[in-house]
């Protein structure tokens, strides 16, 4: 390297071997909404329909929104699932993609 790319250098102190490292985001308290954690406790699904990721903040409009932490939704066979936002985000994608509404504005599968 020459001097004048050694002068341009910029050192910071990391750990060499940090992103090699077992995390667990629950117990390093890792993520930016409280909300984005798993509870280790069993919930219903009633428990888990009344968390919210983030609750009253503004999104990049400017409008205040709430994000739940859970999405709840019907089966095809009438059960009701709680679909993690991040932990299940393809699944609620595939989920969305799946729903119709017919003319009266009803789910229909």
């Amino acid at each position: 390297m020459s001097e004048k790319n050694q002068e341009n250098q910029i050192n910071q102190p990391v750990t060499e071997d940090r992103d090699s490292r077992e995390l667990d985001v629950n117990k390093e308290n890792l993520t930016a909404n409280p909300g984005d954690r798993i509870s280790d406790k069993p919930q219903s699904i009633e428990e888990k329909a009344k968390q919210a990721a983030i609750d009253d903040v503004p999104d990049i409009t400017g409008e205040r929104i709430t994000v739940p932490t859970y999405f709840v939704v019907d089966e095809p066979d009438g059960e009701k699932k709680a679909l993690h936002h991040v932990k299940d985000a393809e699944e609620i994608s595939d989920v969305i993609r799946q729903a119709r509404l017919d003319e009266n504005g009803n789910r229909i599968w």
